[in-house]
């Protein structure tokens, strides 16, 4: 008999490791700290009166069925408001195509339950979503990386690691990707969706951001695209969320896949929690029904379009070339990377040290990457400051650059 608890643990635990952000939340106590590492919408954006009433509504119509148990699928008034929120944006979804998940973390974690044995290949972006990394990992995964520019994953090289490696699946944030920031051409959109067809590649959609833009729309995402290119729906899941655009507090997202995936999805999602809670899906249903979301987001829009613009303008009046980066259009992050122009600091992990006692709290970039870190890279989320703690913040970080 073992006296060692950790002689216990599963296998697969020893693939992990903690979150070099979690571990950075830690520092984040100091006095007077300007934080630009989570990746957080500001609390302060939240629509409060409108949720309120929402909530109101869905105990006034049906106590109920917002209080009781529900179907594992989802409440089926959310079902139906968010298949209209998906055909507002170019996509032809039946509310029964539409599983209702615990935030899109848990539609991810429903690919890796369904999908993923030991050892398969999965191609993700270099650099991608660290969770997502943690939770594909966690099921054995072998995480292969396709390399990210401005207008998104690079397809030739995605092309060639697929008849290389013949994935399991491809994992992309095609729209303001986290920590990318990066938007997929439309030409590219168009192509990896033929390339599934193709070669018989699922594909994986998670797009929490794309309604997060600051001045024209995005391209259409790939499960709007799918209708133009014949059989690609067979091959596309995609993963939403409400996290972003209405309130992480409620835990609603979706996963919309092929049939019989999407029926794999439900009995591991059965085992797991039952069902997302009913009370936050009969406040979101009746917060979409009343049309409040297309106001509260022209106005989150404007406040992200200020505030990226005051840093990024930042960034080049106070570190100049020794730091590089895209504008992005859209979404919660600026990706950057240290170029040591002029004996400048050119490692992101030193740097964001450095900072902490500049007070001031960025993520390093090297975290993101499931192969192959690229150690000078940063992100920076302008979500969560305000335009005068921003420059303020860029300022100090400024002065951390340079100091010794």
């Amino acid at each position: 008999m073992t006296t060692d608890v950790n002689a216990l643990f599963a296998d697969r635990l020893s693939k992990l490791e903690t979150s070099a952000i979690r571990e950075l939340f830690k520092l984040l106590g100091k006095p007077g700290i300007i934080s630009f590492a989570g990746g957080f919408p500001d609390a302060n954006l939240f629509d409060v009166a409108g949720i309120e009433a929402a909530s109101r509504e869905a105990l006034a119509t049906n106590p109920a069925a917002a209080l009781q148990y529900g179907a594992t699928e989802g409440y089926e008034p959310l079902r139906n408001e968010l298949a209209k929120l998906m055909a507002s944006k170019g996509a032809t979804v039946a509310p029964n195509q539409l599983l209702v998940t615990t935030g899109s973390q848990q539609a991810l974690d429903l690919v890796g339950k369904t999908l993923i044995n030991p050892g398969d290949k999965v191609i993700v972006e270099g650099p991608t979503f660290l969770a997502t990394i943690q939770c594909f990992r966690l099921y054995g995964a072998d995480l292969i990386t396709a390399p990210v520019d401005g207008d998104g994953v690079n397809v030739d090289v995605l092309e060639a690691l697929i008849q290389e490696h013949k994935p399991k699946l491809v994992y992309l944030i095609p729209t303001f990707g986290n920590p990318s920031g990066a938007t997929l051409a439309l030409a590219r959109r168009k192509r990896i969706l033929e390339l599934a067809v193709r070669t018989g590649t699922l594909v994986v959609e998670d797009d929490p951001y794309g309604d997060l833009y600051f001045d024209a729309p995005p391209p259409p995402s790939l499960l709007a695209l799918s209708d133009d290119v014949p059989g690609s729906r067979d091959w596309l899941v995609h993963c939403g969320s409400l996290s972003k655009i209405l309130s992480p507090g409620l835990r609603v997202g979706w996963m919309i896949a092929p049939a019989a995936l999407l029926a794999k999805a439900v009995m591991c999602k059965q085992f797991s929690d039952a069902h997302t809670s009913t009370f936050a899906q009969a406040t979101a249903a009746a917060y979409l029904a009343q049309g409040g979301l297309s106001d509260a987001l022209n106005q989150v829009r404007q406040v992200y379009a200020e505030r990226a613009r005051t840093m990024c303008d930042a960034l080049n009046s106070e570190l100049g070339d020794a730091i590089a980066f895209v504008r992005p259009a859209g979404g919660l992050f600026v990706w950057a990377s240290l170029t040591g122009a002029n004996g400048a600091i050119a490692d992101g992990n030193a740097f964001a040290k450095r900072a902490i006692d500049h007070n001031v709290a960025f993520v390093p970039g090297a975290p993101f990457f499931a192969r192959d870190p690229d150690a000078r890279t940063l992100r920076l989320s302008f979500a969560t400051a305000d335009v005068e703690k921003i420059e303020a913040g860029v300022m100090q970080l400024g002065k951390a650059l340079h100091s010794a």
